[in-house]
């Protein structure tokens, strides 16, 4: 697969919102060529339930590959989805691409290549309380090394099946506890696209875009932009007129580069959000997000497939447990219950 074109010229006109929920969003459309692979609906798929988790330094507990099938099966033939997004490029990524290609399961992924800390960001962390000693740095640094290499050697493995391959998750935004500075990041996005054929991109909250969108737009094939209004304090009202506003704050820094909305969702309970969340608002949420999408030619992947309890703290109401359209025991939400 060739790299995305990079210079698009895009049809401005004035923004509204209709009456039901429709968006024309003219000032953000795009041509049909700027979705990821053709396709605009995609999720976010870790598929990690009850006591199981990735390596939080005392080993993972890793789905297996009959729970991968189940997931995959509900994600493509009962939710119609084309497109799922894996956060690295470890065994169970692995897992998630072999299981799609031996049983035919049509969906297509963008891979991620994770990247940890290559910086200590004890002061713009809220939950990192002191500085990280310098060896431990240069650890994540080297093993930042070894999933680069993992990441490409699946992109080549599965090329019929990853279409694009995304380096960093948030990894340039300041509040995160995975920080790599920006120069780091280019060589690493430089490294892959190098030994690679499919586009490649990082993943981040959309002020990066529009902060650092002129050095690292060289270095990238398109923008996968991450907008969470829930957490901005906005209601469901305001969720997608702030989405808007968010992608036309990247496009008036970067008027040619194709966006892709890699993380956008909205948690149906959240004891951090309070009201706000619901699975009303998750399904209304969900409804808007997708139709401005198909408007405009602009791939979403929705955060996320299904509840995942390990994530977050210790509240079992947090936000971070509960973006799923299924719950963990894969009960459908009202997002997607059938009528």
């Amino acid at each position: 697969m060739n790299h995305l074109p990079r210079a698009i010229t895009f049809v401005l006109s004035v923004l509204s919102l209709a009456c039901g929920g429709h968006v024309s969003g003219e000032d953000l459309r795009q041509p049909q060529e700027s979705l990821l692979a053709g396709m605009q609906r995609g999720v976010a798929y870790s598929g990690f339930r009850h006591g199981q988790h990735p390596d939080r330094g005392e080993g993972a507990v890793l789905p297996t590959d009959e729970q991968i099938l189940e997931d995959l099966k509900i994600i493509a033939f009962e939710e119609g989805f084309e497109l799922i997004r894996l956060y690295d490029s470890q065994r169970n990524s692995e897992d998630v691409l072999r299981i799609i290609r031996e049983h035919g399961i049509p969906l297509k992924v963008m891979l991620g290549i994770w990247l940890d800390g290559e910086l200590s960001n004890h002061e713009g962390c809220a939950w990192v309380l002191e500085p990280v000693p310098e060896a431990e740095l240069e650890r994540k640094a080297a093993k930042n090394l070894r999933e680069i290499e993992a990441g490409v050697r699946l992109a080549n493995e599965y090329s019929d099946i990853v279409v694009a391959v995304n380096v960093g998750n948030e990894s340039l935004v300041t509040w995160n506890d995975h920080l790599v500075s920006l120069e780091s990041m280019i060589r690493h996005l430089k490294s892959v696209r190098s030994r690679i054929q499919q586009p490649v991109t990082t993943a981040d909250n959309y002020k990066v875009f529009s902060q650092y969108g002129a050095e690292l737009a060289d270095h990238l094939d398109f923008l996968a932009v991450h907008t969470y209004p829930a957490w901005e304090e906005k209601t469901i009202d305001e969720a997608l007129p702030y989405t808007i506003e968010n992608l036309q704050e990247i496009r008036a820094v970067l008027p040619d580069m194709p966006i892709v909305v890699s993380e956008a969702g909205w948690a149906s309970v959240a004891s951090e959000f309070g009201d706000r969340a619901s699975e009303e608002s998750q399904a209304r949420h969900y409804r808007e997000l997708m139709e401005f999408g198909r408007a405009n030619n602009i791939t979403i992947f929705w955060f996320e497939a299904f509840d995942e309890d390990w994530k977050g703290n210790a509240d079992p109401l947090g936000a971070e447990k509960h973006w799923g359209l299924y719950t963990i025991d894969r009960e459908p939400k009202r997002a997607v219950q059938k009528e």
